[in-house]
């Protein structure tokens, strides 16, 4: 279910540029990309949390697919995710302002491994719940790097 809510809410990524540019450039495709794995990321989180249940009523979310494995694998997508930020920030020629944000959310997702450790139910829904901070810097990080843009030129 976690690349599929990824994919349905990066799906809105090539549908606005289409709609507003009539194109859909790898700029917009790769903002898809990180938008589902971030899903990946914190929806797996969530999943941790009730992850006994979901496998007494057969729900197959990342968390039970990951098993054991699971910490492991939600960081090797925060690195995808972040690999894909950088490339973000260069193909749109961002800047210090836009890098300093990626910087602050990732020590969001540093937290998030923290709380994650020992797969306590409470941590993980606060690493779920925490997401939203990292997502609000990222954008953050973009909306003054584009204001400082617009102010200096």
């Amino acid at each position: 279910p976690q690349v599929f809510l990824g994919a349905a809410f990066g799906w809105a990524v090539p549908m606005v540029y289409a709609a507003q540019t009539n194109s859909v450039p790898p700029l917009a495709w790769l903002l898809f990309v990180a938008t589902v794995i971030w899903a990946v990321v914190y929806d797996t989180m969530y999943a941790m949390v009730d992850r006994d249940d979901d496998v007494k009523i057969g729900v197959k979310s990342t968390a039970i697919l990951f098993g054991e494995l699971d910490k492991v694998l939600i960081s090797f997508f925060q690195v995808l995710f972040f690999i894909t930020l950088m490339l973000i920030g260069q193909k749109a020629e961002l800047g210090i302002v836009y890098y300093s944000g990626v910087f602050v959310a990732l020590l969001f997702a540093i937290y998030h491994q923290y709380l994650i450790k020992d797969r306590l139910p409470a941590k993980c829904m606060a690493a779920f719940l925490n997401n939203n901070c990292l997502g609000f810097v990222v954008f953050v990080g973009i909306a003054l790097d584009y204001a400082s843009n617009m102010l200096l030129n």
